[in-house]
């Protein structure tokens, strides 16, 4: 059993079965069942729960190194909201998301959000959380990634690679 480790992630991927393949270019590639690369996670079943996953912890690693900003009481809530971005969405444009997934990007986010007001123990909607400081839903927001990627898709001639990828499904 092969592992890689990614330099930017935590988890080591393994590879089970045929370890590698000749590419034809005096080269053996490595064959494994996930791989990051950039931040974001591919697997070999093509769903996106590695995604998901990956996405999640690098959310909360970038949340927890803004916390003295975005908890600070000096700055209005509004600004604090405008700093916080979700970076928890990073290349979503092309994940195949199940409802799992949907609950998963959810629940995190929700979580900043209730710590970024101070309601982490108050018995508020959230919805009505997510208006204090401006930020939009999650699912609202990787939903318009995905319609933005497939228009930009439907602008590309048919020739182009992303199109070919696209089709193969």
């Amino acid at each position: 059993m092969k592992s890689f480790i990614c330099r930017s992630c935590s988890n080591p991927v393994t590879s089970t079965g045929r370890t590698s393949v000749d590419s034809g270019a005096s080269a053996n590639l490595e064959l494994v069942d996930k791989l990051g690369h950039l931040g974001d996670m591919w697997s070999v079943d093509g769903d996106a729960d590695a995604a998901v996953e990956a996405r999640i912890r690098i959310g909360w690693n970038k949340f927890w190194q803004m916390v003295p900003l975005l908890t600070n009481r000096d700055i209005s809530l509004l600004s604090r909201g405008r700093v916080y971005s979700s970076c928890m969405l990073h290349g979503s444009e092309t994940w195949p998301v199940r409802k799992e997934n949907e609950v998963a990007l959810q629940r995190a986010e929700m979580k900043m959000v209730r710590c970024m007001c101070d309601k982490v123990k108050d018995k508020v909607r959230s919805k009505e959380l997510r208006d204090r400081p401006g930020t939009d839903d999650i699912i609202l927001v990787l939903h318009q990634n995905r319609l933005q990627w497939y228009g930009h898709l439907l602008r590309k001639e048919d020739t182009d690679w992303n199109i070919r990828l696209q089709t193969k499904r």
